[in-house]
């Protein structure tokens, strides 16, 4: 069993900043790509930022230049900086993890209970 927590959502103004991170914990053998996720009311969810194991990064267009992801390996935790946040920013972000554990040979995918950020106008 593996288990994802995540902290730092809230309640910001446009132009702020927030800092959102995420640590794995259980029979963690590997873990593979992490990443974080975002689903807005009435929408699909959406990948917003990944990272591999040896630190490759992809980002959606949409923060470009505004969000940076980043991770350790030696407390499994993968963090997002976000910066220059705007309304609609605002969803509830999910934390995801492709993890090897003791019983299989292949990553299954774990994600954490989400949580919101709010950007106001």
């Amino acid at each position: 069993q593996v288990q994802l927590v995540e902290s730092g959502g809230g309640l910001v103004q446009a132009g702020g900043s927030l800092r959102l991170s995420c640590a794995a914990s259980g029979s963690i053998v590997v873990i593979n790509a992490m990443g974080w996720y975002r689903q807005a009311p009435g929408k699909q969810r959406e990948l917003v930022a990944a990272i591999t194991s040896g630190g490759s990064t992809n980002y959606v267009d949409s923060v470009k230049g505004r969000f940076t992801i980043s991770r350790d390996n030696a407390k499994n935790t993968v963090s997002l900086q976000m910066n220059s946040l705007k309304p609609e920013d605002t969803a509830v972000y999910y934390c995801n993890a492709d993890v090897i554990t003791a019983m299989t040979f292949h990553p299954f995918d774990y994600w954490g209970q989400g949580t919101q950020v709010t950007v106001s106008s």
